[in-house]
């Protein structure tokens, strides 16, 4: 017997072209589309870059931009520390959103809110500094290591890069969890009030928002692992700065963190 063979009719042909057209069409804008979103993403990835290059450049080409920033610093440290989060935090969690969604903004993202938040955790972060960089050297004269207070400003030795180290671990043991669990609380609040300056105002429902943070993360990778391979280290070499370094240093670490969140959002961790 012969091989069967298939006769298509000429309307059965007529449908099968049309079908492959159609397929073939949907490939060819699916793909032209592909690389128009990439190019679009390349811009604004470009025009991100040159923000920020022509946001922060004067200063390092322009001395007397640098001076009145230092005198200002020096002498509202405070309100400074707001302004450093308020815009560098914020970049970093700009930059986290890039590499979890492709965009640098949604709608009901809020980001003048988020910047308000990390503006009002700056001072307390100025505030904590303060502290611990006074109280942690004390705490170790009592028991026993001498001179602490007087090595942490001294030259560069192994002696004060273990006074920075105690004074790190002794922020990121005690106020760290409370700051990053706050944060985490007007994350959600901001999320749960679409993003706008109001809603960010509404009363903070604390104890429920509490009980919904996933509890798993918060301790296996934001507790159990930024802290002490993270924010312990960096912040040893925070407290080997001078002084009026140490904020601005600590707000550049905002930004690190926003891409450490969104490589582990990326991974399902978060």
């Amino acid at each position: 017997m012969g091989k069967a063979r298939t006769i298509l009719l000429p309307e059965r042909t007529n449908e099968v072209n049309k079908k492959l057209e159609i397929s073939s069409t949907k490939i060819l804008t699916f793909g032209l589309l592909q690389k128009l979103n990439g190019s679009m993403n390349s811009r604004k990835d470009l025009l991100f870059l040159l923000g920020i290059t022509t946001f922060f450049l004067p200063f390092f080409l322009f001395n007397m931009l640098f001076e009145a920033y230092y005198q200002f610093n020096l002498e509202h440290g405070l309100l400074m520390s707001f302004i450093k989060f308020f815009l560098l935090a914020t970049l970093g969690e700009v930059i986290g959103l890039r590499i979890k969604t492709g965009s640098y903004h949604y709608k009901g993202f809020g980001l003048i809110p988020r910047a308000i938040v990390w503006g009002f955790l700056g001072m307390t972060i100025y505030m904590a500094f303060a502290i611990f960089a006074s109280g942690t050297p004390v705490l170790l004269e009592k028991i026993g290591f001498k001179d602490a207070s007087q090595i942490l400003h001294s030259a560069l030795s192994w002696k004060k890069v273990l006074v920075s180290f105690s004074i790190a671990t002794a922020l990121n043991l005690f106020y760290a969890p409370v700051m990053m669990t706050f944060h985490k609380i007007t994350d959600i609040h901001i999320l749960e009030n679409g993003g706008t300056i109001p809603g960010l105002f509404r009363p903070i429902h604390f104890a429920r928002i509490f009980k919904e943070i996933n509890w798993d993360v918060q301790w296996n990778f934001v507790f159990k692992r930024t802290i002490p391979l993270f924010w312990i280290p960096a912040q040893t070499i925070t407290f080997l700065l001078p002084e009026e370094y140490r904020v601005l240093f600590a707000a550049f670490l905002g930004i690190v963190l926003g891409v450490l969140l969104a490589i582990a959002a990326l991974k399902n961790v978060d």
